[in-house]
């Protein structure tokens, strides 16, 4: 273990020792840096354009904008949002102003957490790119349709970065044990690989705590259990209030929606595993029942409330067990939308419709003087109606034609009811025939 290079590499990080120094180092984001892709023609091209680089953390966006700098001989001015303000923003311009002065040097201005900076922070760029004094490159692991303002991102090209692969990990492995020279069990590098989700920052620092703790131990080949006992497994890459988090919430609820319970099972667990809130969970639950099941099977609802109390019975991880019930039904139960349809409808109409008045005989009439005046005269009480319906009787305001908004679908408990509905409106329609006639 005294070897030279794993001696240099423990005095500089070994992430920042691997940090690649022109673009064939890279590893990962062949779909922009490949022959022919975007940002690959844009370095090839020798034409600067501000850019916005979306991707999770641990991906390269910090490297890209580096590679940039001294690929364009461009000066490389950086800034987090987590730390920096307006003065730092104004110095920032300051030093890109007399590079270009003094030197004749662009200035390639990074910041990265952009979506941290507010809209008066992101304004105070906007002057400076239009006028060319410096190119602009935002790092952000946010979705920048909401995060960024729009006048920026319409200045900016945005470029979407990716998780690295597994193959693309192992690639990196390779380069990394130059410098951390310790032999692998084939499994045990594969662990090592899924604690790094995808992340190369995350990776090669576990990798150096590795090496760290092999040259304490004396130990020459890294084991599966070696790993375990080293290492404390990180939630899966997982952000409370952002894009992965609304992202896997959709993924969750399209699987209860498409029948898949597997599936289904899969992202409540990922969500729990990354912290989620179980009782956010539930109620997410309670809508699809709502949503996406309705009277297909009215059953379902009530189970999504139960295990919501359970739940809050008996907290996690015990609890959990009953949500995970939930979801199974939920995506094994036959759908309909026909109830989140027709409430949909009858919103939108109501909203844009005139005040309608209640029918006189709908009306309730609990004293003399509402009597004297109509209210409740001729209505019909259903239970005292063949079969308790008031076939042909007038439910909608005066004046209105009746809406249709609810149309059952013919799957599960709904089928049933579609077809009591479809008897009704025959009774109503042969009362109404009657009416007419005489």
């Amino acid at each position: 273990m005294n070897n030279s290079l794993f001696e240099q590499a423990s005095r500089k990080p070994l992430a920042e020792a691997l940090r690649p120094q022109n673009l064939s180092q890279m590893v990962g984001q062949s779909h922009l840096l490949g022959a022919g892709k975007p940002l690959r023609m844009a370095f090839d091209s020798g034409k600067l354009h501000s850019m916005i680089l979306w991707g999770p953390p641990g991906v390269g966006k910090t490297t890209l904008a580096r590679l940039m700098a001294a690929s364009f001989d461009a000066e490389f001015i950086a800034l987090s949002a987590v730390f920096s303000g307006v003065k730092d923003i104004r110095e920032a311009i300051q030093r890109a102003e007399l590079a270009l002065q003094q030197y004749g040097r662009h200035t390639i201005l990074f910041v990265d957490e952009v979506h941290r900076f507010n809209k008066a922070q992101q304004d105070a760029f906007l002057p400076f790119v239009e006028q060319g004094l410096v190119t602009f490159v935002g790092a952000t692991t946010e979705n920048p349709s909401f995060e960024v303002n729009g006048a920026l991102l319409s200045r900016a090209q945005v470029y979407v970065l990716k998780p690295l692969s597994e193959q693309e990990l192992e690639s990196l492995f390779e380069r990394a044990q130059t410098l951390v020279p310790v032999q692998f069990d084939p499994t045990a590098k594969q662990v090592l690989t899924g604690f790094a989700d995808g992340d190369a920052r995350r990776f090669l620092n576990l990798l150096e705590q590795i090496g760290n703790a092999a040259e304490i131990a004396d130990i020459q080949s890294i084991t599966v259990e070696f790993i375990q006992n080293t290492l404390t497994k990180n939630g899966a890459r997982f952000d409370k209030g952002g894009d992965q988090f609304y992202d896997q919430i959709s993924a969750l609820h399209k699987s209860v929606r498409g029948s898949n319970p597997d599936a289904a099972l899969y992202w409540l667990c990922r969500m729990l595993d990354g912290g989620a809130d179980p009782l956010y969970l539930a109620r997410r639950l309670v809508r699809m029942a709502s949503e996406d099941i309705g009277l297909a099977d009215p059953r379902a609802l009530r189970l999504t409330l139960d295990a919501c109390e359970v739940y809050e019975r008996l907290g996690s991880p015990e609890g959990e067990l009953a949500l995970a019930q939930a979801v199974l039904y939920l995506a094994a139960a036959p759908k309909s939308n026909a109830a989140y349809v027709a409430y949909n409808e009858a919103r939108a109409l109501i909203k844009n419709d005139k005040s309608r008045a209640v029918p006189v005989h709908l009306r309730n009439a609990p004293t003399r003087l509402m009597k004297e005046l109509g209210f409740g005269h001729a209505y019909r009480y259903a239970h005292d109606e063949p079969d308790a319906y008031a076939a042909g009787e007038q439910y909608f305001p005066d004046e209105m034609k009746a809406v249709n908004f609810y149309r059952p679908t013919p799957r599960g408990m709904e089928g049933k009811i579609g077809e009591r509905l479809a008897w009704l409106r025959e009774l109503d329609s042969k009362a109404r025939i009657t009416t007419f006639k005489e």
